[in-house]
């Protein structure tokens, strides 16, 4: 792995105390220190590419579009090409609906494209 590449997920997670933290502080805890500080960071079990490559696919998948956009540009910065993403949103229109495949491309459409 390239030095520095991932440097931004390194950083201390601090989304969900920012925008969570007084309303639900657990939530806020167990998003920044255990999804983002332990479950992201273990990179010997499954890389960064593929934990990304999956939570895009899962996200797709359960027409989650507003965490969408955060995902698809750590997918974007952990390796996955627009001609990738275009085919894996493709490859889902089958399997989870053609609505949620358009909507997932107007997403990857502003993030590859930036």
């Amino acid at each position: 792995m390239e030095k520095g590449r991932f440097s931004w997920l390194r950083k201390k997670q601090t989304a969900g105390r920012d925008q969570l933290g007084n309303f639900a502080p657990k939530f806020a805890e167990l998003n920044d220190d255990v999804l983002f500080g332990q479950v992201w960071s273990r990179e010997r079990e499954l890389s960064l590419r593929d934990r990304s490559l999956l939570t895009v696919t899962a996200l797709i998948t359960k027409g989650a579009f507003e965490q969408l956009p955060y995902h698809m540009q750590t997918a974007k910065n952990n390796g996955i090409t627009k001609d990738e993403i275009a085919e894996i949103i493709t490859q889902l229109a089958f399997y989870v609906g053609w609505p949620n495949a358009w909507s997932a491309f107007n997403v990857a459409k502003k993030v590859w494209d930036d």
